[in-house]
């Protein structure tokens, strides 16, 4: 499913050709000749990575910090945490999968590149079904280019990538379709481009109203997943049903896979609360990313009696954007010498050490993980405070107040808010604000709620932020820095303005060759680094869990890709299940004081491999 994390080209001349063509040329074309001679590939050889002896059945508890604000994955307030769950079970046309990285089937049983360099043809799958039994057919890959190109969604990202970078769909029959991108695009991101996932035409009969953000904002859409939104209530909780009979069962690499009859979620605001919960028995897993939580709050006697397990694995999951964000719509962070100053006042490795506990490591780059696109000779700022003073000396800052924060000839003080999206963070920040203090920059800190703060981050209501991004192999620039991103309700937190950058992600975008993409990724890089807009922090190359012992996992925890190896977060891979025996046996076991051997399993198997 193309999401603001994937990318589009944006050329000027591309701009006025998409224009041109849009007027001549439908969304689809009906009773097109499918080309002869197209080489299927279908790919159904790679390794399975489910355990076959996982059962099905079972209730999966969990907790969000939030009730979402909306249950659509376009439009106003979409972009939330909630919104992993609904495309987890939203699919595509064709997966990755997770330790070979080749494509498998997904939507699609067989596809064919075209030799345009634009397009790839897809056989859709004739037992894909929607949770509520109508068939998946190329009418809802039609809709769904309708859908994304119309105002009504007030979706612009949306609106501009399916009208600049994806050209149309191509209908041959009901099972059969193609896709085609506006430019050229070598075979490794062309089906990335053309990865569509599609929207069911029946369930908004036929159109998008003027209304669609206020009439769906709490309509679910139907899914081809496993699960679909079932029973909610407001501020308290969700549920995700299991489709009955899945149809993706006929699929071999879905086999054995998402084997719970139904994931709760439900609103504990705190995650002190939700820990609480969890020892109680009320959840059956949680994510142990923290390392305090790791290390300081899964042990005791629910642990050591192995009640509770533990589990880490090390992965090789892309890390994407992470750090401090400064917003350039702030007068005062204009300056690029305050920029610099708040820079080398960070300092991220005290806090990895002391509160993170060294689990984590120092990003040095605009994300990482992407293979040749990152350049390995750009380093994150360092701590200093002498380069940190005379940087905001540089702005004027010459003068330190009786509080010890910098102030100008204005007897303006140096001080920024700090918004930050979780109480999890708050040891974290409070180390960044007294580090800051002896470079003499004040940093107030300023906690908002998931959702809300990330509806203030999109509406670019914060000055700097404290926010990490997910990211794909390949890594994208046009939402986070391209001028027109530079928006509200886009992912250009920023407000980044550059015309050099702009031509730098244009070309980056419309190039075939991989090798010269991976220059213009060192060149934006470098810019970005040049910037101080976003000041690198930290990496979690890991993903590990604390879960009762009816929670099975496989006895590999995941593969290479897995960021999360019980779907804490949102919908991943759905490897674990639930044993109701040992459920029961647990819960007698506590009742009579029996006791089981303690289990902490590590999987390195991924650790330090390219």
């Amino acid at each position: 499913m193309i999401n603001q994390t994937q990318q589009r080209c944006r050329a000027i001349t591309i701009r006025s050709l998409v224009f041109l063509l849009m007027l001549i040329t439908p969304v689809s074309v009906l009773g097109a000749e499918l080309p002869e001679n197209l080489n299927w590939i279908s790919n159904n050889e790679e390794p399975l990575f489910a355990d076959p002896q996982a059962k099905q059945g079972g209730i999966y508890r969990l907790y969000i910090e939030s009730f979402p604000l909306t249950m659509r994955t376009v439009g106003p307030d979409s972009n939330g945490s909630f919104r992993g769950w609904l495309l987890g079970n939203a699919m595509s046309l064709v997966d990755m999968h997770p330790d070979t990285r080749k494509r498998t089937p997904a939507l699609a049983t067989a596809w064919a590149y075209g030799d345009d360099n634009k397009t790839v043809y897809f056989k859709l799958d004739k037992r894909a079904r929607w949770s509520d039994g109508e068939p998946c057919t190329a009418a809802d890959f039609t809709f769904m280019i309708e859908m994304m190109r119309s105002k009504n969604i007030t979706a612009p990202w949306y609106n501009d990538f399916y009208t600049n970078t994806i050209a149309g769909v191509t209908v041959y029959d009901d099972y059969t379709i193609s896709v085609q991108t506006v430019t050229e695009h070598n075979p490794e991101e062309l089906i990335d481009y053309v990865n569509l996932g599609p929207a069911p035409r029946h369930f908004y009969n036929g159109s998008i109203p003027e209304d669609y953000v206020k009439r769906y904002n709490w309509r679910p859409e139907p899914t081809l997943g496993p699960y679909h939104v079932g029973d909610f209530k407001k501020g308290k909780y969700v549920t995700l049903e299991k489709t009955e009979n899945w149809w993706g069962y006929a699929n071999r690499y879905y086999q054995h896979r998402y084997n719970v009859e139904a994931i709760i979620l439900n609103v504990i605001r705190d995650n002190d609360i939700a820990l609480k919960h969890f020892h109680k028995g009320d959840l059956d897993s949680f994510p142990m990313l923290f390392p305090s939580l790791w290390h300081n709050k899964a042990k005791g006697e629910l642990y050591d009696k192995g009640y509770i397990r533990k589990a880490w694995l090390f992965n090789q999951t892309p890390q994407g954007a992470g750090g401090i964000w400064l917003n350039l719509n702030v007068p005062l962070l204009q300056d690029i010498n305050v920029r610099q100053g708040i820079a080398h006042s960070l300092n991220f490795d005290k806090m990895i050490e002391q509160v993170l506990m060294g689990d984590y490591v120092r990003m040095q780059n605009f994300g990482s993980g992407h293979g040749k696109y990152d350049d390995p000779s750009i380093r994150a700022p360092k701590y200093d405070i002498e380069k940190a003073i005379s940087s905001f000396e540089a702005a004027g800052f010459t003068t330190l107040g009786p509080d010890g924060i910098r102030v100008n000839s204005d007897n303006q003080r140096l001080s920024i808010e700090l918004t930050y999206l979780t109480a999890m963070h708050n040891p974290r920040v409070v180390v960044l604000k007294e580090e800051a203090k002896k470079c003499g920059l004040d940093i107030e800190l300023k906690l908002i709620d998931g959702a809300t703060g990330f509806k203030a981050l999109l509406e670019k209501n914060f000055q700097a932020t404290l926010l990490s991004m997910s990211s794909s192999l390949i890594p994208h620039y046009w939402e986070y820095f391209h001028s027109a991103n530079a928006k509200t309700q886009t992912n250009n937190f920023t407000g980044y303005k550059d015309e050099e950058m702009d031509k730098l992600i244009d070309a980056y975008d419309d190039e075939f060759d991989i090798d010269v993409k991976a220059s213009l990724s060192h060149q934006i890089e470098q810019k970005i680094h040049d910037s101080y807009t976003v000041i690198p922090g930290y990496a979690v190359p890991f993903s590990r869990a604390a879960y009762w012992r009816w929670v099975r996992l496989p006895e590999n925890l995941g593969p290479a890709l897995s960021d999360d190896i019980t779907d804490a977060a949102g919908m991943g891979y759905g490897l674990f299940w639930i044993d109701k025996e040992m459920q029961e046996e647990t819960h007698k076991a506590m009742k009579s004081g029996k006791v089981f051997k303690p289990v902490t399993t590590v999987d390195k198997r991924f650790l330090d491999v390219p």
